[in-house]
């Protein structure tokens, strides 16, 4: 089953950070390609480590918007 793509107007109205999954859905790749882009060093977002990777949402409205 397909993630649910949410608008830039949905991601706006998030939380401060979102899980890794929810951020993947957002910029339309798999939770595992984001993974492996945080673990590079390569994410195009800003991602925080509390145990739980965790994305801030501020970031995925950047990139989006640049879109």
């Amino acid at each position: 089953m397909k993630a649910h793509t949410p608008t830039l107007e949905e991601i706006r109205r998030w939380p401060a950070t979102v899980d890794v999954p929810q951020a993947a859905a957002a910029l339309g790749i798999s939770r595992s390609k984001l993974y492996a882009l945080i673990n590079r060093g390569e994410a195009p977002v800003r991602v925080l480590d509390f145990g739980a990777k965790r994305v801030v949402t501020a970031s995925l409205v950047r990139l989006l918007e640049a879109a």
